[in-house]
């Protein structure tokens, strides 16, 4: 990656450059945000204001709110001087292209002659933009288009036009990709790009089918979401949450630049919508849209009516059967056939979809991969439309549409192009994904920053290597990357549901630390799929309770903790590589080895407690240790100064939102790495550990005692919750288990101060698990826990 950023520049302090600047500081790149002059006191208060409205947007925009303070604000009549310092500056204004145009001219003496600089542009052209800059300028110049929010959304369009620096757009890319943790599609200059262009067509047809079936928006939403793979905002929520006036833009952006578009006269907005945006109506930003809510009642708008009627329309039980059958060819061919105004609205908006997108490919997408790459990261679709196509039988779908278009049903009657019946099955294959541009196959991008993605995001028809199979057992399988230079180091992968941890489990990571001790450089525990482990085997738990098998119970808490110690004091050093979430006795497991490399958004905590327990594989004891060694280095020599914050964490279930937060919680250490795009865990894992290994690797000797805070620090925690339990914030149960809690962090009945072992920590943790599981109301949250998936306070 040859592109370094020290320090960057947004100019436009609206909604998206806010948020732009909000996820470089995230990955601890300051910004100095730009926005126009103010007319009061303070010239950068526009600036600032944007800043301060950060705070208040759901979900945060940043990480940590302190985190805001490395966002500089300024204007552009006094501070155009501090761009001189700045690597990237992302322009992020109105779409108004004269404004952008007269931007450039006014920026473009003060940035650095190997700037980069891009436009934050959701579909003017890039290429009448870069004429607007110095010769000089032009090649250091591309389009950039963030989807909102930012620091959520995977997909981030590149857009280089003919002037554009091939090496800056390569470099970039690595960036985007690794440092922010996006996923990078690169995209011609064309109106809208790719994701936009299909999504908003997308959701035209949508609209366009509803009316023609006369079915309500609601009914609409129940079959175009999370039944079909879509967001579960389905579509005309989903116009809600991107507002109208924003729909609006784009549609007539589309208009505009399409003239020629076999689908041109579809490029507007319905006329309830316009109607609603002249009103000032404009979706959730106005505080309702085509949903609105009254009280405790939900209403949706009806168009016959002009007005609002209670909402609540589900899908027909006969075409959720259809959507839920899993072969998707019977599945396309059934909704083909039904005449129910549900199953016919999904399988026209796909048709007019597919067709659509076939069309396209030529002009919006450098091959069939990038199209659906983007609807999907863009969109938050399962499936872009040519993996639909191609899943649900390319040939008999595509029969299926041509017979539509000829009849005069489908939504434009251009024909589909001639490759798609040169007797394919579809557009992806372990080759690579068509591109009707060039009439070849393409493979994915070997630019070297794919090179840490050992199992990218796949689509429909790719076939990904599954590496060299070391041992494998129902539980779990040890494997390696297997190419050359990568079979060093052993891959550790749980193969139960939701990475659950049961003696199967715990046995496989036993016999993995030993083989690894013994054959490999290292241990990295990484799963395929998130969670990374949703903790302790909780139905086995209960089965055993409900025999009363309590001795088996602690034999089974032993063996976690024999496990975790493993994985601690192995010779060679292990690595959690974390996505997603790992809670309970998965946080267990990350604490323990030797390091963690966790994903941005990685989710850790130790929730026992909310099914009634303690942590029980030795969670307890690392707090007890990493108090008693802060409490050893400062001049604060009472470990109860550094449990207070982790029995709070603990006691109350909570789980970091994300890795930075579940450093500041402890669950993460300072030594650990976060990585931003959680497709580069595994990568950086195994380089992690070759190179602890590389280091001369020794593990951690066991400590020689433990200084603990004793009775008196257990007394002190018990009156918190003593607090707690008088104000009716806890339950005399919740109680039990916190003070269950507070001997495990403070080393049990012993005098405060004592230098215990950590056998004698895990024997009070061990203690305190197993007779919390004997009382009723534990028993009681278990079952719950089990059968609703819910939390019980009892």
């Amino acid at each position: 990656m040859s592109l370094r950023v020290g320090k960057a520049a947004v100019l436009g302090a609206g909604v998206m450059g806010a948020q732009i600047a909000a996820h470089m500081v995230n990955a601890d790149i300051p910004v100095t945000l730009f926005d126009l002059t103010a007319k009061g006191s303070d010239p950068s208060e526009v600036a600032k204001r944007a800043i301060e409205n950060l705070k208040k947007l759901s979900p945060p925009p940043c990480v940590t709110r302190d985190r805001l303070g490395y966002i500089e604000p300024a204007n552009y009549d006094q501070n155009l001087e501090k761009l001189r310092d700045c690597d990237l500056v992302i322009e992020a204004i109105a779409e108004r292209m004269d404004w952008k145009l007269d931007l450039y001219k006014r920026i473009s003496p003060y940035v650095k002659p190997d700037v980069v600089l891009a436009s934050n542009t959701s579909g003017l052209s890039i290429e009448e933009m870069g004429r607007a800059l110095p010769e000089a300028l032009r090649s250091r110049f591309c389009g950039l288009h963030f989807f909102n929010p930012p620091r959520y959304m995977t997909l981030l369009e590149l857009i280089p036009v003919a002037a554009t620096d091939p090496a800056l757009a390569d470099g970039l890319e690595a960036f985007l990709t690794t440092v922010l943790g996006k996923g990078v599609v690169r995209a011609f200059d064309t109106p809208n790009f790719i994701a936009n262009r299909i999504g908003v067509f997308s959701i035209l047809a949508v609209f366009h089918h509803t009316q023609e079936l006369g079915l309500s928006f609601d009914a609409a939403d129940a079959v175009t979401g999370a039944l079909i793979g879509r967001a579960s905002s389905a579509t005309y929520r989903t116009s809600d949450v991107v507002g109208f006036d924003t729909m609006s833009h784009v549609v007539k952006g589309m208009n505009a630049r399409l003239g020629s578009d076999p689908w041109h006269k579809y490029y507007q907005i319905p006329a309830w919508q316009q109607a609603m945006i002249d009103k000032g109506v404009l979706g959730n930003k106005t505080g309702f849209g085509v949903y609105k809510r009254d009280g405790k009642i939900f209403t949706v708008f009806d168009p016959a009516k002009q007005g609002y009627v209670p909402s609540g329309a589900k899908a027909d039980p006969a075409v959720e059967t259809i959507l839920g059958l899993e072969d998707p060819v019977e599945k396309m061919a059934q909704l083909r056939q039904s005449t129910h105004p549900q199953a016919q609205l999904v399988w026209r908006s796909l048709r007019d979809l597919f067709h659509y997108s076939a069309y396209h490919l030529v002009d919006v997408a450098d091959n069939a991969r990038d199209l659906d790459l983007g609807a999907r990261w863009g969109y938050g679709w399962r499936e872009g439309p040519f993996e639909t196509w191609q899943a649900s039988g390319w040939e008999a779908t595509a029969t299926a549409i041509r017979a539509d278009i000829e009849a005069g049903r489908a939504m434009a009657d251009a024909p589909l192009p001639a490759w798609v019946f040169d007797g394919r099955k579809g557009v992806h294959s372990p080759q690579g994904s068509y591109s009707s541009r060039e009439n070849a196959v393409k493979p994915r991008s070997t630019l070297p920053v794919y090179r840490r993605q050992h199992f990218p995001e796949p689509v429909v028809g790719e076939e990904w290597p599954n590496g060299k199979t070391i041992f494998e057992t129902d539980a779990v399988r040890m494997w390696t990357t297997a190419p050359p230079g990568s079979d060093d180091v052993a891959v550790l992968s749980f193969r139960s549901k939701a990475n659950a941890i049961g003696a199967d489990v715990i046995a496989g990571i036993v016999e993995a630390v030993r083989r690894a001790e013994s054959d490999y450089k290292g241990l990295v525990i990484w799963q395929a799929r998130p969670p990374f482990s949703a903790g302790a085997n909780l139905s086995a738990a209960n089965a055993a309770i409900e025999r009363g098998a309590f001795d088996a119970i602690e034999r089974a808490a032993g063996m976690f903790q024999q496990m975790t110690s493993a994985l601690k004091y192995a010779q060679v050093p292990t690595v959690a590589a974390v996505n997603g979430m790992a809670v309970g006795g998965g946080c267990e497991i990350v604490m323990h080895c030797a390091r963690a490399v966790v994903a941005f958004e990685a989710r850790l905590g130790l929730v026992e407690a909310g099914v009634g327990l303690v942590p029980g594989g030795g969670g307890l004891k690392e707090f007890a240790e990493r108090a008693a060694k802060s409490a050893g280095s400062s001049n604060i020599n009472d470990p109860l100064t550094f449990l207070t914050a982790p029995f709070q964490a603990i006691n109350s279930a909570k789980v970091a939102a994300n890795a930075i937060e579940a450093r500041e919680m402890g669950f993460v250490r300072d030594s650990d790495i976060i990585v931003f795009n959680p497709n580069e865990i595994l990568y950086v894992a195994q380089q992690t550990a070759r190179g602890m290994y590389e280091a001369g690797y020794r593990p951690a000797l066991p400590p020689l005692g433990v200084r603990v805070a004793g009775r008196g620090g257990v007394a002190t925690l018990e009156a918190t919750l003593t607090n707690m339990l008088g104000g009716g914030r806890i339950t005399e149960h919740d109680y039990r288990v916190g003070k269950g809690i507070a001997n495990g962090l403070c080393g049990g009945e012993v005098e405060s101060g004592s230098l215990v072992g950590e056998d004698w920590l895990l024997s009070v943790e061990r203690r305190q698990f197993v007779e919390l599981s004997k009382t009723e109301k534990t028993q009681a949250r278990i079952k719950n826990m089990l059968e609703t998936g819910k939390a019980l306070r009892n």
